[in-house]
């Protein structure tokens, strides 16, 4: 957070970057300045003879590094002075550039902050402006972790995520994984819009407790009434709250770890592919995908892959469900696919009938 012009507190948004650290710039500064005063020392050494020393005697190599400092630094005592034709045009066509790129050297890093500044200004107006159906993650925690690493493998692209957390040090860690990110109170409006919470297709809720959840939501559904909103809570008593705040769909984090830990005690080969098909693009994936050409008027049970359930007209109905008996247009299934199903099948299967495959977790 970052203090505004009348005292309050605004979100600080972070845009990744690749930028090396202040410790490897003060050192390459430092670096550029040492080879510049080093040369300096080298000429003015090499040609001492042409120089005079108000105290009389000839030049040594500390008085080369006195007056070389002194040069390049425009401090210019005068005690040691260029006498030569030779020493004075290599003061003109050499020291003095030196002494000017050594001068830039110095004030570089005030120069780069001022730049710096300007070139993040810009980089996050034109986000803002070219920003558009991206999704909003809320909490990077372990929930919101690995909400995003679904998405990334399920080919979400990593520059329309935006994560939202009020931590700084997550928001850093965020940005430094590639995404846009911005540190600040979720349940805020402010803070939303720096996200461009209003032009998101979906928003992920995955805060670590659930009052915030709920307020988050609200919020979220005030300044977007179209987006989707996928939430997570760790008691199903709050269930209802959050989707009654409008949340569209609800997970229940800690029963739902709770079913899985019954699971594998019970049966652990059921729990063992119930984790593949909960890691996108590992083994065994659940694919939402529109009924083809060829299967129109067919039962859900006579499709090539393995299906689970029926979507259509917004309600998801079990494989065994009478209305899966015959496939209609606009209908969408949830099947089984394996990771390693070969390509030619896929284009099989998708020929002329204007099937999109989307990677779901339902």
């Amino acid at each position: 957070m970052v203090e505004g012009e009348n005292g309050t507190r605004r979100p600080r948004v972070l845009l990744p970057s690749s930028k090396a650290g202040p410790l490897h710039s003060v050192l390459y500064r430092v670096g550029i300045a040492m080879f510049l005063l080093l040369s300096v020392v080298a000429v003015v050494y090499f040609d001492r003879d042409g120089y005079k020393d108000n105290n009389g005697g000839e030049l040594s190599l500390l008085d080369a590094f006195y007056y070389s400092t002194v040069t390049i630094s425009t401090t210019g005592y005068g005690d040691i002075a260029p006498v030569s034709d030779f020493a004075r045009l290599v003061n003109t066509i050499y020291i003095t550039p030196v002494r000017v790129l050594f001068l830039i050297v110095l004030v570089g890093t005030t120069l780069e902050v001022l730049a710096e500044r300007t070139r993040q200004d810009w980089r996050l107006s034109r986000w803002r402006d070219r920003v558009r159906d991206h999704i909003v993650v809320v909490g990077y925690g372990t929930k919101g972790r690995s909400a995003i690493k679904s998405l990334l493998k399920s080919g979400t692209p990593r520059d329309s995520i935006v994560v939202v957390d009020p931590d700084p040090r997550a928001v850093a860690e965020a940005a430094e994984a590639g995404f846009v990110a911005v540190a600040g109170d979720a349940t805020r409006n402010s803070v939303l819009r720096q996200a461009a919470v209003e032009r998101a297709r979906e928003i992920v809720v995955a805060t670590a407790r659930d009052d915030t959840a709920v307020l988050v939501t609200l919020s979220v559904r005030h300044l977007n009434p179209t987006a989707g909103i996928q939430a997570s809570v760790r008691e199903s008593e709050n269930l209802q709250l959050l989707r009654q705040s409008g949340a569209d769909h609800v997970v229940t984090s800690s029963e739902a770890a709770g079913r899985l830990l019954g699971v594998s005690t019970s049966e652990p080969n059921v729990s063992q592919i119930i984790e593949d098909l909960l890691d996108q693009g590992s083994g065994l994936d659940l694919i939402e995908r529109e009924v083809t050409v060829d299967e129109l008027g067919k039962p859900l049970r006579a499709i090539r892959e393995p299906a689970l359930a029926l979507v259509r007209e917004g309600r998801t109905l079990p494989y065994d469900h009478r209305d899966c008996r015959m496939l209609q247009r606009g209908d969408r299934v949830i099947v089984v696919r394996s990771k390693g199903r070969d390509e030619d099948e896929d284009e099989e299967s998708g020929d002329g009938s204007g099937e999109t495959a989307v990677p779901s977790k339902k």
